[in-house]
């Protein structure tokens, strides 16, 4: 398996993992697509991986920066993460996650932010500190990774990308 950058060259097959990705998952409001295009569209794409197995994509992650409200700076989110279906408990998401979090220390990111499951970000140092929360979101899915001692405090934001909504055709 090969976890590479993005290309142009794999924007559909992303969009195609993703949407299978978050078909069936009932938390999901099934927009996964549009952020991601939507972050690639206006340049808020920190970085965005692709797990090319056999020569075909079969994952993706985006990183993007967020937005805390007592002003901290270098904090990112992560999401989506999509893996082909057929191809869960495989370390595919893993090892996007993984490549992604040391990106994000090589730039000198102070910590990382995502909604989802706590059990399974937890394996990755991921865990909720109440200091920090993401409106609408029940505080336990909002979980935190800091790279430094230093965690904020107050209200996170993502980038305006995961609010779209619209149709891919």
């Amino acid at each position: 398996m090969l976890i590479r950058k993005e290309t142009p060259a794999d924007y559909d097959a992303i969009i195609q993992v993703t949407i299978a990705a978050f078909n069936t998952l009932p938390i999901s409001q099934h927009t996964e697509q549009f952020i991601i295009k939507a972050l690639r569209s206006s340049g808020a794409l920190t970085f965005s991986l692709v797990a090319e197995l056999d020569g075909r994509i079969v994952g993706h992650i985006a990183f993007s920066p967020v937005q805390i409200s007592d002003g901290a700076q270098g904090w990112y989110g992560l999401g989506p993460v999509s893996v082909t279906p057929e191809l869960h408990k495989r370390g595919i998401g893993k090892a996007l996650i993984e490549r992604g979090l040391a990106m994000l220390k090589e730039i000198g990111a102070q910590g990382c932010v995502l909604v989802g499951e706590p059990a399974y970000y937890q394996r990755f140092g991921f865990h909720n500190h109440p200091q920090l929360v993401h409106e609408g979101v029940p505080q336990q899915y909002f979980v935190v990774l800091p790279f430094t001692q230093n965690i904020p405090k107050g209200t996170v934001k993502f980038h305006e990308g995961f609010r779209v909504k619209g149709r891919i055709r």
